[in-house]
């Protein structure tokens, strides 16, 4: 009679812990997913369809509202994972919002002339090749470390900058041509130096 409901009690503390256990690893899971960083990030990359959407509707004043929101909302989620720890998702979901609403803007604007068409294959296809050796080389099982460079920081403010100002022109009916070209050029120039960056390290790498 002892030997059973010592057993049990032990199974039953054993149960009672393992249950107690359980609900703190499901909060800790949830606050990894949905904690506010997360949460901004992820309406921010809901709201690119509706940046193209503005654009198509040549709505590019609202566009630039919108524009403008997310990369404010970028600077929040940004200043709150570093205040309270980002996570696994978050770091992933940051970058894939900002390349989606830039790639998206680009193309976008180059269909409806506000950009000239070149300028839009050329960041998408630096984005692809990217892509597409990061793949290969995972493919090839070669270890690549994910790290954006600092030219490559400096290439995706300045796309951002174009986005805006041609945003911002064209919505509210201002007029700055020798900006528009020179920041054309200068995106261009960065667009192509930190891709040929990129597969300098990739073949140094290799």
């Amino acid at each position: 009679m002892t030997g059973p409901d010592r057993g049990g009690g032990h199974s039953a503390v054993s149960a009672q812990q393992s249950s107690s256990a359980q609900p703190s690893l499901r909060q800790r899971g949830g606050h990894d997913v949905l904690n506010l960083p997360n949460v901004i990030t992820f309406g921010r990359l809901c709201a690119v369809p509706l940046a193209v959407w503005l654009v198509i509707q040549r709505e590019t004043g609202l566009a630039f509202g919108l524009f403008a929101l997310a990369g404010v909302s970028d600077a929040v989620d940004g200043w709150l994972a570093r205040r309270r720890g980002g996570s696994a998702l978050g770091a992933m979901l940051d970058p894939l919002a900002d390349k989606a609403l830039l790639v998206c803007m680009f193309v976008t604007l180059a269909a409806i002339g506000v950009l000239p068409s070149w300028i839009a294959i050329l960041v998408v296809f630096r984005d692809l090749v990217i892509v597409g050796g990061i793949t290969v080389m995972w493919q090839l099982s070669i270890p690549v470390r994910i790290r954006p460079m600092l030219f490559s920081k400096l290439n995706t403010a300045l796309q951002l900058l174009l986005v805006g100002v041609v945003l911002l022109l064209d919505g509210f009916g201002l007029q700055a041509p020798w900006l528009r070209i020179l920041l054309i050029w200068t995106v261009a120039a960065t667009t192509l130096g930190s891709g040929a960056a990129y597969a300098w390290k990739a073949a140094r790498h290799r």
